[in-house]
């Protein structure tokens, strides 16, 4: 078997056997294969598609590339929730605390995050003291204990993705619906978890731009957790503007205590409760909708999902007065406020700029060896729907620059201001499972 044929037989439309998979995923991991062969193979894929049955065969030999969580020794249902990305995306930190407060067990690994601001692990990092490094022991314990772990990714798990997502991101062939799907997949099914819920972004700021991709993307996803054995729901959810007002790390967990107060933003506490229910009905604890939504509001009122945070930060060293002190977070050296050119209506905020923003500022990392800044960040004031005069402040401006004009200027170029008020966009488009 020779590499060059098996490419030559995907360009040419044939469906690759899995014996022809495991050679190509096998030798590249192991080094025999070359970059510039498997690089061949992703751009063959991108123009003749992965088939149902080779999305499933891929992701089992990425699956079986490396470690995989033994969750065994864990009592209860284990759960596990995976976004695929979005600007001030900090619903983990508050549907994690909201099942465990349920008595789901929530074991995550996360890694770290590209782009506009970091991932869940450097959101964490913003609490003093708080270890996302933890013995696979202790991990284990503190899932038992307290239903709820975030840690940082110690095992193994899927180096053949690590190395396939490299390649991709470098060769122009990431857009590809089943190599996303296969690489998504190998890692949440290394996560050992029996039910996965899929938050998948559509809009600006997303990845997927449009809802017919992002159905596309979560229909291959489910199918292949499905194949597996495993409940996987995907959620399709707006990403037209940033998720609630905060996007920088430390700004958002802020944001996330704030929300299990009972006093996070509308729209992105309906997405919290509307993700935390999909798992309570597939998990029997609750029968309807209604009975979700109501059952967590009881869970936030008593204070039941912030204990879980709590806890899960005093497991993990972090410092607990933050629930209650938010000046014990990194804090910015300037904040200068935005306001408004016009009066009128917002009618969009694009994410995918503003997140671009809170990179300038240094919220975000461009290369996996930037090192992010904590304080930094925006805090939007106005979103879209929001009527707005001459001179009202849209937005915050948390810095460690003085000098925040090119900053500024991206910013009310992400406002579009218009006369009528725009239509509500809907928060949840669609339930797949």
């Amino acid at each position: 078997m020779r590499a060059v044929d098996i490419i030559i037989r995907k360009k040419q439309g044939y469906e690759l056997t899995k014996d022809e998979l495991h050679f190509l995923i096998d030798g590249y991991v192991k080094g025999i294969i070359p970059d510039y062969q498997i690089s061949a193979f992703l751009m063959a894929v991108c123009f003749v598609p992965l088939t149902e049955n080779e999305q499933y065969l891929l992701t089992m030999e990425m699956l079986q590339s490396g470690e995989q969580m033994d969750l065994s020794s864990i009592h209860g249902i284990c759960v596990d929730k995976h976004s695929t990305g979005g600007v001030g995306d900090k619903t983990t930190l508050v549907v994690g605390p909201i099942l465990a407060s349920f008595g789901l067990k929530l074991a995550k690994m996360s890694g770290r995050g590209l782009g506009h601001t970091g991932g869940t692990l450097d959101k964490l990092e913003s609490i003093p003291h708080f270890q996302i490094q933890l013995p696979v022991l202790d991990f284990y314990n503190q899932v038992n204990e307290i239903s709820l772990a975030v840690i940082g990714q110690s095992l193994n798990i899927v180096p053949a993705d690590k190395k396939l997502y490299a390649l991709r991101d470098v060769t122009g062939t990431v857009e590809s619906i089943g190599l996303i799907a296969s690489s998504i997949m190998s890692k949440k099914l290394a996560s050992g978890a029996h039910s996965i819920l899929l938050d998948v972004k559509v809009g600006d700021g997303a990845f997927m731009k449009d809802v017919i991709s992002a159905e596309e993307l979560a229909m291959a996803m489910v199918k292949i957790g499905k194949k597996n054995h495993r409940q996987v729901i995907a959620v399709l959810t707006n990403m037209e503007e940033p998720l609630g007002k905060m996007v920088g790390n430390s700004l958002e967990v802020i944001e996330a205590i704030e929300t299990l107060k009972g006093k996070g933003e509308k729209k992105f506490t309906e997405l919290c409760y509307a993700l935390s229910s999909e798992l309570l009905i597939e998990e029997g604890i609750c029968q309807s909708k209604e009975e979700a939504y109501s059952k967590i509001k009881e869970k936030i009122e008593t204070k039941e999902a912030l204990e879980k945070l709590r806890q899960m930060i005093q497991y993990q060293h972090g410092d607990t007065h933050v629930i209650e002190d938010y000046s014990l977070f990194p804090q910015a050296q300037y904040t200068f406020d935005i306001h408004s050119l016009k009066e009128g209506y917002v009618n969009s905020l694009h994410a995918q700029e503003i997140g671009h923003c809170a990179m300038l500022l240094g919220a975000g990392r461009k290369n996996k060896e930037d090192k992010i800044n904590l304080a930094v960040g925006i805090k939007l004031h106005k979103k879209q729907g929001d009527f707005i005069h001459i001179g009202d402040t849209l937005c915050t401006i948390y810095s460690d620059f003085e000098n925040i004009e090119e900053v500024q200027n991206k910013i009310l170029q992400c406002y579009q201001i218009e006369e009528e008020k725009p239509k509500e966009i809907p928060m949840i488009y669609k339930v797949i499972k």
